[in-house]
């Protein structure tokens, strides 16, 4: 006998109404970070979806920001360990482990590690596909 619950009819729904009354794919994935491949900015690409995609920074060192950029994705990130500084189009917030945030798709933007740091991000589109994070 299987479990039905809400979330999971709900979510059916939603990719019988955006499938177009067919079932998305349906695959699991799974991918093991020890070995994920590696970008040109040392991330390591995780998890990719159609719409989403998933990157570690794992054990950034402290130095000096690198030059602001904008990107043609958004960003949510999650503080696992260190602190880093996020200045974001004239702001700046701290981040902490346990922190969250957002960087919005175009936004300008750079990081200064303060002391070694890892996090995950996840980008929407994916930022490994045509390489949107590369430049």
């Amino acid at each position: 006998m299987s479990c039905v619950t809400p979330w999971n009819n709900e979510l059916d729904n939603l990719r019988y109404v955006f499938g177009g009354g067919k079932m998305g794919d349906t695959s699991v994935k799974k991918v093991k970070s020890e070995y994920s491949p590696r970008g040109k900015m040392g991330q390591k690409y995780l998890a990719s979806g159609i719409h989403v995609s998933m990157r570690l920074w794992e054990k950034e060192q402290p130095g000096q920001s690198k030059p602001a950029s904008a990107r043609d994705y958004e960003t949510v990130g999650f503080v696992i360990s260190g602190r880093a500084e996020l200045h974001l189009e004239g702001q700046m917030v701290l981040l902490e482990p346990g922190d969250s945030w957002i960087v919005p798709k175009g936004a300008s933007h750079t990081y200064h590690i303060l002391e070694p740091f890892t996090a995950i991000e996840a980008t929407s589109p994916p930022a490994a596909v045509h390489g949107r994070d590369e430049t």
